[in-house]
């Protein structure tokens, strides 16, 4: 495999790129801080990139909101929401992804985080852990919160940075993208895959 789960956890200690790195795939006209302004929108959250190996490629499991969502509908998202009062934001992601993949925190090895995220339109404030399974995953999708799971190679998308159109709420805008299996990851999934990119990046020579 190109990479093994130590020598990710060893990235995810170092030091991150942050903001350098969602600028990469941040859709024009967005803020990547929240102002004092902000506080009383903001929506704290979290999401886990969860992780899995097979056939010598690194997997990331990406899912697809259903049009019905308040927020980011029909957007493909990592697993995650909200936090609920008396939750770590660990604690949130986990329950998160039980709640929308049916994937069970016993399953889940945490290997680390990324830097947290502000997303300008919607006031989410997210917090990014990245998770590892030993095998893949058998989904038990709840549909209300997902209308389909991806399974998104890592490595083969790495280079493969497009830009496309879309209709948003801020308008119709050009936004770097990835195409995937007919959807279009963009906005905040695909800020938070460029910090990881960054992050195994910026450590490859210390691995082995």
């Amino acid at each position: 495999m190109p990479i093994t789960k130590k020598e990710i956890k060893k990235a995810l200690a170092g030091n991150l790129r942050g903001i350098v790195s969602h600028q990469k795939m941040m859709p024009p006209n967005r803020r990547l801080r929240a102002a004092d302004s902000d506080k009383k929108r903001l929506k704290p959250s979290s999401v886990l990139l969860l992780l899995f190996s097979e056939d010598n490629e690194l997997y990331v499991c990406l899912i697809k909101r259903p049009a019905t969502m308040k927020h980011h509908a029909g957007q493909v998202a990592l697993p995650g929401g909200r936090h609920e009062p008396g939750e770590t934001p660990l604690e949130t992601a986990l329950r998160e992804t039980w709640e929308e993949i049916g994937v069970t925190a016993d399953k889940i090895e945490i290997l680390g985080s990324l830097s947290e995220l502000f997303v300008d339109v919607s006031g989410f404030l997210i917090h990014p852990f990245v998770g590892w399974l030993e095998e893949k995953p058998i989904f038990k999708t709840n549909p209300a919160e997902v209308e389909k799971t991806l399974l998104f190679p890592l490595f083969k998308f790495r280079d493969k940075l497009d830009e496309t159109e879309l209709e948003t709420v801020s308008g119709r805008l050009k936004v770097p993208c990835f195409h995937f299996e007919g959807e279009i990851v963009w906005g905040a999934t695909a800020m938070i895959l460029a910090e990881f990119y960054d992050a195994v990046e910026e450590n490859q020579d210390s691995f082995g």
